[in-house]
């Protein structure tokens, strides 16, 4: 079998696809399937396009309620369970502090600008019934940036497995799913970034199945005075966290797997608990360079 990569661009990231297939096989085709996949998925949920419909929730903020099909449905589900399984933590409604947040400038919110905004913050004041979303307050917003990445990585495997591949994975901007080992049966070597070295690994995982996705500080941030701010907001203060460099999880998909290193973010110090309770192996590396693994 020949193993052919087809890099792109999608939802702000890189992302490649790396396919083991049987000489003849036309992977050019499989691969537009799968990317098709990934790109109206992110036509769907895109909250900086007009014709969204995440963005026409947001529109009807405070106002009316929004019809949504089976499929927007089930992820606000899944939103709304990892909101309680987290306490509170992973909130799509969270994404509203981003107008207080400018990474791109080296400059503090001013917490008046934070103030305002957080009474904007918050699962319970989304009303759903019927099918339909309304949100309570004009000015919230709803965001599915915290795991539709790994949802479409999950989609696109799900595609590519059901039209024949065997051995492969779909690479996300570093969130992976895996398709099949390689065509040996060996596992794939999933390099992690070093959170403080673009050009170094912080590890190789061995990966043959699942689908293995990392939440950190380096992605998005800004260093003030040596301390440095990323894009990882506790909904309950509208600040950065700041105990983790990086979790990468390990999980059955790319969605929990996603999920899961979110919330470990966002738990700070509290993260290894809730990483053991998850089941799911990890590699967890905290401020200080110190690294944290179970089953990798």
């Amino acid at each position: 079998m020949d193993v052919q990569a087809f890099p792109f661009e999608a939802m702000a990231s890189r992302c490649e696809l790396r396919l083991a297939l049987a000489p003849g096989v036309d992977g050019g085709a499989l691969a537009r399937v799968a990317i098709d996949e990934v790109r109206r998925i992110e036509r769907t949920y895109s909250r900086y396009r007009a014709d969204s419909i995440v963005a026409r929730i947001n529109a009807a903020a405070g106002r009316a309620a929004v019809a949504c099909d089976d499929e927007t449905n089930a992820l606000l589900d899944y939103a709304g369970v990892l909101h309680a399984s987290s306490g509170g933590l992973f909130d799509i409604t969270s994404g509203v502090l981003r107008r207080a947040w400018d990474f791109r400038r080296p400059v503090l919110p001013a917490q008046a600008a934070l103030d305002a905004l957080l009474p904007l913050v918050g699962w319970r004041h989304v009303e759903r019934a019927h099918g339909a979303i309304r949100l309570a307050q004009a000015g919230m917003e709803i965001d599915f940036g915290g795991f539709g990445k790994e949802y479409a990585a999950d989609r696109a495997a799900a595609l590519l497995a059901a039209n024949g591949v065997r051995y492969g994975y779909v690479n996300l901007g570093g969130d992976l799913r895996i398709i099949g080992p390689q065509p040996s049966g060996a596992p794939w070597s999933i390099g992690v970034q070093d959170p403080r070295d673009t050009e170094r690994l912080a590890g190789a995982i061995p990966v043959a199945s699942g689908a293995l996705a990392t939440s950190g500080d380096y992605e998005r941030f800004i260093d003030i005075d040596g301390r440095r701010y990323c894009h990882v907001l506790d909904p309950r203060s509208g600040m950065p966290v700041s105990h983790w460099r990086s979790v990468s999880v390990l999980g059955p998909l790319a969605i929990a797997a996603g999920s899961c290193s979110t919330i470990a973010m966002l738990m700070q110090d509290d993260a290894l608990a809730f990483l053991d309770n998850s089941g799911m192996a990890y590699l967890a590396i905290d401020q200080q360079g110190k690294c944290f693994r179970k089953d990798v």
